[in-house]
């Protein structure tokens, strides 16, 4: 005789829930497939007439299903007649119900939920908006989250269009900007990096299989953005229907500084963080504090080498900041000096050419003191030449010691900038230079914080800080 088996009591309660769920679903659905009788008459319709058909009539068949999921799991939040208040923990009487009608990205979902007040208080509340999570206003999360991936690639105005056409729901382009914003407030370099455990996974895959330990590297440069002043903000004064006049405030190029850790793979890199902002250099430096003192960067699993220009102020905080790091400066920027002292010297001859030539081998096999030598013995020919001659001796000699260009082939570290200035191309010109395009200075950081925190994998990060942020509002 066979063993009986035996099934728990909140097995079958689960399972007529279920079932009651089900039955409600299907309703629902044959409600929809009567309105999609009527919308398709014709006997033997197209391919293209069905799918156009269905997809116009989709957001009403998933947003009736999703009132009746709500409405079936959170029946008791539905009836609630008492709750207690949140403050003085007074119980209270339930008031309405009281509807509410937001937009997700499945359709319009209606809701009608208990209200409660406490007059000792002045405080209201709806338990069940909480249950559900909902954001304030009408405009929910997951539109919010879909709308600012968007325009984190494409202007306002045709994010709109794209929005609208690929999602169903219309959304403007204020509107739009303003969600944007909402979730970019405030947003630091630590909120679009990725943890520790995240970059040392991705630094182990790299290793994998290696020797030595992976060069991870450091490059520090800037890219000019167009601003406009914070005086440009508001409506212009001025009669109603009057034609337009020239704006009288004039935009500015300021400059986007920024960093990038990449790791070395062969031929190829591999993009570890990003973080760029309309900022000083104090404020870049603080920022590469931040890293530093969270112990993000696992500096013991790899090299890391520093590249960049000779700009002062970035080998400033890099030998504060990371002191035992092998600094590389830019040998292309040494032949933007080197062509300089060349056009000066000798104008566009091939003799200049020769030297060229000749300089840049020195200096790509590490003989920068013989390049010095050089420049010093060399007889200008014009005031011209002198101060450019005078300029490349200086700038070489400053960082002579960032210059041992054949040990670092050696070594395997890059000798050019290329990571930061595609850095610079991909996160703040794509978007930012486009055509008649003035940043006030607050929103062009906030839109690179969100470029940056799309590059580094991290906007899911950042979507849940923001709906945390909400749940505390």
């Amino acid at each position: 005789m066979g063993a009986a088996e035996v099934i728990a009591f909140e097995e079958v309660r689960a399972r007529k829930q279920w079932d009651a769920l089900r039955q409600q679903l299907h309703a629902r659905f044959d409600q929809w497939l009567d309105g999609l009788e009527e919308q398709l008459q014709e006997s033997e319709p197209t391919l293209a007439t069905v799918t156009e058909t269905v997809w116009d009539l989709r957001q009403v068949l998933t947003s009736s299903l999703t009132e009746t999921i709500i409405t079936h799991v959170h029946q008791g939040e539905h009836t609630r007649q008492q709750s207690r208040c949140r403050q003085c923990a007074r119980l209270l009487n339930a008031r309405g119900p009281v509807r509410r009608t937001v937009e997700t990205l499945v359709g319009l979902v209606r809701l009608a939920r208990p209200y409660f007040y406490c007059p000792a208080c002045h405080v209201g509340f709806y338990p069940l908006d909480e249950v559900l999570a909902l954001s304030p206003g009408r405009i929910q999360l997951d539109v919010q989250q879909a709308a600012a991936k968007l325009v984190t690639e494409v202007p306002y105005d045709e994010a709109q269009r794209l929005f609208g056409d690929l999602t169903g729901v219309g959304l403007g382009s204020e509107r739009m900007h303003t969600a944007t914003n909402q979730v970019a407030a405030g947003l630091t370099v630590l909120d679009v990096t990725p943890t520790r455990d995240e970059l040392a996974r991705r630094i182990a895959a790299v290793a994998a299989g290696r020797f030595r330990r992976p060069i991870l590297v450091l490059g520090i440069d800037g890219a000019y953005v167009p601003t406009r002043p914070a005086s440009a903000q508001g409506r212009r004064p001025g009669q109603a229907r009057q034609r337009a006049r020239r704006a009288r405030w004039r935009g500015q190029w300021r400059e986007a500084k920024g960093f990038r850790f990449y790791l070395l793979a062969g031929d190829r890199i591999v993009h570890l963080l990003s973080w760029h902002q309309v900022q000083t250099e104090e404020q870049l430096g603080a920022a590469l504090k931040q890293l530093k003192d969270a112990g993000v960067i696992p500096e013991d699993k790899v090299r890391l080498c520093v590249v960049s220009d000779g700009a002062e102020w970035i080998w400033k905080h890099v030998q504060a900041l990371f002191p035992t790091a092998h600094q590389v400066l830019d040998y292309y920027h040494c032949a933007q000096y080197i062509h300089h002292i060349a056009t000066a010297h000798y104008g566009t001859s091939l003799q200049g050419l020769e030297w060229v030539e000749a300089t840049m081998t020195r200096l790509y096999l590490g003989k920068v003191s013989a390049v010095l030598g050089g420049l010093r013995r060399m007889q200008p020919t014009s005031d011209e030449a002198a101060q450019a001659i005078t300029n490349g001796w200086a700038y070489l000699n400053e960082h002579r010691g960032r210059t041992h260009y054949r040990q670092l082939r050696c070594g395997g570290y890059p000798l050019g900038s290329g990571g930061i200035e595609s850095s610079n191309k991909f996160i703040c010109h794509v978007r930012l230079k486009r055509s008649g395009a003035w940043w006030y200075e607050v929103n062009s950081n906030q839109m690179l914080a969100l470029r940056c925190a799309k590059y580094n994998g991290t906007l899911a990060q950042v979507f849940a800080r923001y709906q945390q942020r909400l749940q505390k509002a």
